[in-house]
């Protein structure tokens, strides 16, 4: 703390990143990163790109990325935006589209960071409670009478639960909010969803964001991107060029762009995390642990008769780290990122131990 603080900063409580410790021999399935690493086309163009080039600045509009991207999604280049990342894509969002009169509204059990943004920004907000089973229902953001959201955000799959919203009930939300801009946060879309982007064209209130770290296993390089018709992306360019208009290094750019193009290996490797997830809750099952429905590259977890801070101190001991939340709500779940076959099978054994301790 210091004297020479704004007032703003007084009064943030940061978002707390999963932890990265730099311990050897570690099974890490806690922040949700891909077991099996980025396509080796996106390897090669990193690679190739470190050379004289980097004295240059990179190309501000990551024009050959955005039109690689709306090929891919059947949208025109205007209609992608691209950022460092999908945090500073949903942080210029929160900025351009999201901060209104009246309250942005996002679930009560969900990505943590939307209420920083809400608290960096100033935006008023509610949180809206979860289902008893941890589902997010479509009607619990219908317009009420006189009662609207002035914007509406979900990550779909929700963060940390997997759950899924269906198609249907994402159109729902959108058409009923037509003086809303809603945004759906896909960050895990990829590994058992369906994605909303194709409602993108009928609906001018609403905004995808994907990011390239989770499906495409390149969470170090930093690259996200957000689908909207043209306006909406206007909005986010307007605040972009304002804060930062050189997001992406020549290295992202290149090994996104390669990564895009390289449709095979991503199908593949998330076939590999889908199968391996499948399995996992089989076995957790079997071990007595509550799973709940997941279509993203983690699971949520509990077991009735085992605190879950006690768990997952006891895999930390065992060189095992998951990531555990000390909400009321979701206090007894373990969040487990889906690792590598391998990495499960240790995992499962751990527990088998623990549990019979």
């Amino acid at each position: 703390m210091s004297r020479y603080w704004s007032a703003v900063v007084h009064g943030l409580t940061p978002y707390v990143p999963g932890e990265q410790p730099k311990l050897a021999d570690l099974v890490k399935l806690n922040t949700n990163e891909h077991p099996y690493g980025p396509s080796p086309r996106a390897l090669e163009a990193i690679r190739a790109a470190t050379d004289d080039s980097l004295r240059l600045y990179p190309d501000p509009n990551a024009d050959a990325l955005k039109a690689a991207l709306a090929q891919r999604h059947g949208v025109q280049a205007n209609e992608v935006f691209v950022g460092n990342g999908s945090d500073e894509v949903l942080a210029h969002a929160f900025m351009a589209l999201l901060h209104h009169e009246r309250p942005l509204r996002f679930p009560d059990i969900t990505y943590s960071f939307y209420p920083v943004y809400c608290q960096l920004y100033g935006i008023a907000h509610q949180a809206v409670p979860l289902a008893e089973d941890f589902a997010l229902r479509a009607e619990d953001y219908l317009p009420r009478g006189a009662e609207r959201a002035g914007a509406i955000v979900f990550a779909n799959p929700n963060a940390p639960t997997g759950r899924l919203l269906a198609l249907a009930d994402v159109e729902r939300i959108v058409a009923a909010n037509p003086d809303a801009v809603v945004l759906v946060d896909e960050a895990y879309i990829d590994f058992g969803g369906q994605s909303a982007v194709p409602l993108v064209q009928r609906y001018p209130n609403l905004l995808v964001v994907h990011t390239f770290s989770k499906s495409r296993a390149l969470a170090g390089l930093r690259v996200g991107y957000a689908i909207g018709q043209a306006p909406l992306i206007e909005g986010l360019e307007r605040v972009k060029n304002s804060f930062n208009s050189y997001p992406l290094d020549r290295l992202a750019l290149a090994g996104a762009l390669a990564s895009v193009q390289d449709e095979a290996y991503f199908q593949e490797s998330c076939r590999k995390v889908i199968a391996t997830r499948t399995a996992l809750v089989e076995r957790l099952s079997a071990l007595g642990f509550e799973v709940l429905p997941s279509a993203a590259n983690f699971i949520f977890a509990r077991h009735p008769r085992h605190d879950a801070a006690q768990l997952a101190a006891k895999l930390r001991e065992r060189a095992i780290i998951v990531r555990h939340f000390k909400q009321p709500r979701i206090a007894q779940f373990l969040r487990i990122t889906i690792g590598t076959d391998a990495q499960c099978e240790t995992l499962v054994e751990a527990l088998r131990e623990i549990l019979a301790g």
